[in-house]
């Protein structure tokens, strides 16, 4: 019999989790020879969340909780259910609003039988729209040309892991985390599933189009060193034009052609444009600098309060 746990990050989920948990057993009771269980990390929820869950699992063992003792962060969630996973033969990675439908995940576990350690989940569409849906197509085209590894496009938390692959992410302690980064990484044979994904079930998104920024720059900046080598081929580029212009005028004096007296105008935009190219540059350096610091400090990536189920 095989053991198949669920990772599944809440964050003022209430709305949602009645439908969740229905469907969830629905799957489980299609699959039957499966020893199924579900953890639920719960990421500082300020509404019913964690009590929902927890009486849920007092009803049915094969849900757990792990409460946080803060809000961390999505990743940190789902770094602490994967640390809570335990001998599971394989552990599928969602999200709890419903978008990623949790029918999709007998065809992952079927897919890991046939020997993919690593299985992704692939959207084909998704139904966000507006200044959301604008911004996840930018991240993905500007990730696959940023990258120095690559990460499979339109993939994100849900998916499949088998053992080898969750006990080598468990290894990773860094503290920016893009799991769909460090996902591919870790290696391993992997296998895709696709599917459409779905509108949110109920509530408000839990990631604000905030974090949604600080998450796609945690992705470029951990996997890619091209935002500083774009620093450094600004700076030669400038400084060449510089040095080209500078020639042109020492030539001209030397021929003795007039030289028109330069304007105003003309030094502020000189001054900006190069002011600008080294505030970048700082900013830049700043970034990496940033996570830099996060890391010598090695703070746990979370703190956890206390558990029901296990």
């Amino acid at each position: 019999m095989h053991r198949i746990t669920l990772v599944i990050p809440v964050f003022n989920e209430e709305p949602v989790l009645p439908e969740l948990f229905r469907r969830l057993e629905t799957v489980f009771a299609s699959a039957p020879e499966t020893e199924w269980s579900a953890i639920f990390v719960n990421d500082g929820s300020r509404d019913r969340t964690a009590a929902l869950i927890s009486a849920q699992a007092a009803r049915q063992p094969a849900f757990k909780l792990v409460d946080l003792s803060r809000n961390f962060g999505h990743q940190a969630a789902l770094t602490a259910g994967l640390a809570h996973a335990g001998e599971a033969d394989a552990v599928v990675t969602m999200d709890a609003d419903l978008q990623d439908p949790p029918e999709l995940i007998p065809e992952l576990v079927a897919a890991w039988k046939q020997g993919a350690q690593v299985v992704l989940a692939v959207r084909r569409s998704r139904q966000d729209t507006g200044l959301r849906r604008a911004g996840f197509d930018l991240f993905h085209r500007a990730f696959q040309r940023l990258t120095d590894f690559p990460v499979k496009a339109n993939t994100g938390t849900f998916g499949l892991l088998g053992r080898p692959a969750v006990e080598a992410f468990n290894q990773l302690s860094e503290k920016h985390r893009f799991f769909p980064g460090m996902r591919a990484w870790v290696g391993f044979p992997h296998a895709e599933v696709f599917y459409d994904r779905q509108e949110r079930a109920a509530g408000e998104p839990g990631q604000t189009f905030r974090r949604l920024v600080r998450y796609a720059l945690d992705g470029i900046f951990s996997f890619s060193h091209l935002p500083l080598r774009l620093v450094t081929y600004t700076g030669l580029i400038t400084a060449g034009l510089g040095f080209a212009i500078g020639l042109f005028f020492i030539v001209r004096r030397l021929l003795g052609i007039e030289i028109a007296q330069t304007g105003f105008t003309t030094l502020v935009t000189l001054v900006l444009f190069l002011g600008g190219i080294q505030l970048v540059g700082i900013g830049v350096l700043g970034e990496y600098l940033g996570r830099i610091y996060d890391e010598v400090k090695r703070r746990p990536n979370y703190i956890v309060k206390s558990r029901s189920g296990f």
